[in-house]
């Protein structure tokens, strides 16, 4: 009996992820992938999801299974954990290597892997360097590309791949021949605390055939193989297959309040900013703005506080010249003592390494990442936005008494 690993690969890059798949498969023996095409999730009520799971020598099995509340994701989760739990149970597989569907999320599907109680070992976006720019730049709707996950998504092509870039700890790398040192600096730039594997192969493997091509095929047994976990390289992909992960770590290094953001940094044209300040934001000059810093930056993100709700911490995200602005709670400086207790420990520690006397963990803590950025030119139109001495003097009271025009985005 083999135990059972898991290894979810996605990101929109379908080229990338399809050569890290094939290398995976080919480099560890014993292991298989599960896809779930959802190219037909928004073809209304008869719309089905078509399950594959192949290994390196060809397809071992297909099935359907209908959209859960014409969800294509919730039909997903619905069948890829019984499938992986057969795969435990049946004890012929050392790594079950998942390959989401081009516009799926890693997040969602770590944690419910993790739930499951199956031993997730890995999380890996593959990324084609030279398709970086092009990617975030792109401000479409998923579903004007096809790439729609559900009738009601409404997420775009930029924000949907920063999120599945971010998320990873593993970053699967494709030798690109038009990628050059500016796609390279950017990557390194907008995760820098991500492991970067190269894709290499260690042979050929079988080329996959079509959706349309799978029905006609019989499914195959598989038979025992011995697997008796030989050490893949240092630095390898395999390697990274098994380097382990933690579902609760990925979700704190994304969460707002202490997400690991990139630090300031410079080479090859690619500049990130790194724009941090303990007075709050004046709403009307911070929304008039908005469209120049959305613009200012291929990706910005982080943490902000606006002058009239000083105990709302505020998410910024915005990719492909759209900004997503959402409230995740209280800052906690505004929480009683007692409720202190109650948040998870790496929150308060995120808080503890910037509070100030004053205004304890309220702050602007922006990152802006892109080449060619207008360093200075960006840094005076945030510290424009701030309040002014006499504004800041006015204090809390008069604070709160300015216009909220910010209620738009958070559907107050």
């Amino acid at each position: 009996m083999t135990q059972l690993s898991v290894a979810i690969v996605g990101g929109l890059h379908a080229d990338a992820r399809r050569a890290a798949v094939e290398a995976l498969l080919a480099g560890v023996p014993g292991s298989v992938a599960l896809h779930h095409d959802l190219a037909t999730a928004t073809d209304g009520p008869d719309a089905k999801v078509v399950r594959t799971v192949r290994d390196a020598a060809g397809l071992i099995s297909t099935g359907e299974t209908p959209l859960v509340n014409d969800c294509a994701c919730c039909a997903l989760r619905e069948d890829l954990v019984p499938e992986l739990e057969r795969l435990a149970d049946a004890g012929l597989t050392r790594l079950a290597v998942v390959e989401l569907w081009d516009s799926v999320e890693p997040k969602a599907m770590a944690e419910v892997v993790a739930a499951s109680g199956l031993r997730l070992t890995s999380v890996i976006t593959a990324v084609d360097p030279a398709l970086l720019l092009p990617y975030l730049g792109n401000g479409d709707d998923l579903a004007e590309r096809g790439l729609a996950a559900a009738t009601t998504d409404q997420r775009t092509v930029a924000d949907t791949f920063a999120r599945q870039l971010e998320y990873a700890p593993v970053l699967a790398i494709l030798d690109s021949e038009e990628a050059d040192e500016e796609d390279r600096a950017l990557l390194a730039q907008l995760h820098p605390t991500a492991r970067r594997v190269p894709i290499v192969s260690p042979g050929p493997a079988p080329a996959f055939k079509g959706r349309g091509e799978l029905r006609d095929q019989p499914q195959r047994t598989r038979t025992p193989q011995r697997t008796t976990t030989p050490t893949a390289p240092p630095g390898s992909l395999a390697a990274a297959a098994f380097s382990g992960f933690d579902v609760d770590a990925a979700a704190a290094a994304q969460h707002p309040a202490s997400a690991l953001l990139p630090t300031d940094a410079d080479e090859h044209g690619v500049t990130t900013l790194v724009w941090h300040r303990h007075r709050p934001f004046h709403p009307e000059r911070l929304y008039a703005a908005l469209e120049d810093l959305c613009c200012a930056a291929a990706r910005s993100r982080g943490r902000f506080w606006l002058a009239e709700r000083p105990d709302t911490l505020l998410h910024w995200d915005a990719a492909g010249g759209a900004l997503c602005v959402e409230s995740v709670g209280p800052w906690l400086a505004s929480l009683p003592d007692a409720a202190w207790d109650m948040v998870p420990p790496v929150r308060r520690a995120a808080a503890a390494l910037d509070w100030h006397p004053e205004h304890g963990d309220r702050c602007q803590h922006l990152v802006f990442t892109s080449p060619g950025l207008d360093r200075d030119g960006l840094e005076q139109l945030l510290e424009s936005c701030l309040l002014t001495d006499a504004e800041y003097a006015a204090g809390r009271a008069a604070w709160e008494r300015l216009p909220r025009p910010f209620d738009t985005f958070l559907e107050v």
